[in-house]
């Protein structure tokens, strides 16, 4: 499986602009600047879109695990907060809270570490991974 998407520049990297889209559509020629990467501009930036594609593949990977072990999950929410410092992706940390019926707050603990250590977009990103769980009764 290969997934594609692509970017276009154009001008400086400060009074520039882009646009991002995505194979399947979902991004199509979304606006991306100077703007939306370093202050408060409309549009979006390769660090939020790492967060969502991060928590995107953690939440799915630790909703196969949790069913994997009897644990189907009823709901579960990841948000990512990624850190971008002196030109350096530096970390994401993923923050969750689910609601899985029947499991200890220990065992579900247990298999969204292993989550976090297995998406294939964990195992991508060269920079550290924290995570703050919390199991919602």
């Amino acid at each position: 499986m290969i997934r594609k998407a692509s970017a276009v520049w154009n001008g400086t990297l400060k009074e520039g602009h882009g646009k991002l889209s995505t194979e399947s559509g979902v991004l199509n020629e979304t606006q991306y600047s100077y703007k939306t990467r370093f202050e408060d501009g409309k549009g979006t930036n390769p660090e939020e879109l790492i967060g969502a594609a991060h928590s995107g593949c953690f939440t799915m990977q630790l909703s196969a695990f949790l069913a994997e072990e009897d644990f189907p999950a009823e709901t579960l929410n990841t948000k990512s907060e990624i850190t971008f410092k002196d030109g350096v992706v530096s970390k994401s940390h993923l923050i969750l809270e689910g609601k899985v019926p029947n499991i200890s707050e220990e065992k579900f603990l247990e298999i969204a570490k292993k989550a976090k250590e297995n998406c294939p977009l964990s195992k991508l990103l060269d920079t550290e991974i924290t995570l703050d769980a919390k199991l919602v009764k």
